[in-house]
């Protein structure tokens, strides 16, 4: 018996989307970073990018749960002494680039490095309903159904 090695020219691509109303970003991530690994793929190979196009729409409305919109910080430099600044989640998803949240929590779980950067170019991440892709006729994922948790108690 051989061992089934998938080629880059066998690999077919479809396209998702997800909408992140209510949806707790932990999760949803993981979800969408297996959908642009291929890891739902039963030809998934870890050389080769065989995953999916995913479109998040509504990124503003995603939930954090706990302090974490209090409690978590994103921390940069801008590279003059003593020019570390933090921002916390709740002002970034209150601001003017909401969808940097979403994109943050899925791009920490893809591997660093050139595939990794190569799988992260097929995310594609809005604010509000409206997105180009409209002709690759993205199949909608409800990620909201595959587990009560998924979805934000009222």
């Amino acid at each position: 018996m051989k061992t089934y090695s998938a080629k880059a020219s066998e690999i077919e691509r479809k396209w998702y989307i997800v909408d992140a109303t209510d949806l707790v970003l932990g999760r949803m991530s993981s979800v969408v970073a297996k959908l642009l690994l291929g890891k739902h793929k039963p030809m998934y190979s870890p050389n080769l990018d065989c995953g999916d196009h995913v479109v998040v729409i509504n990124a503003e409305k995603v939930h954090l749960t706990g302090k974490k919109a209090e409690n978590e910080k994103f921390y940069w430099h801008t590279g003059y002494p003593g020019g570390i600044k933090e921002r916390s989640m709740g002002q970034i998803l209150e601001g003017k680039h909401p969808e940097r949240v979403v994109i943050k929590a899925i791009e920490r779980m893809v591997p660093r490095g050139k595939l990794g950067r190569q799988q992260m170019t097929k995310l594609k991440v809005y604010v509000g309903s409206e997105h180009p892709h409209e002709a690759q006729t993205p199949e909608v994922l409800d990620v909201a159904s595959m587990n009560p948790k998924n979805k934000r108690r009222s």
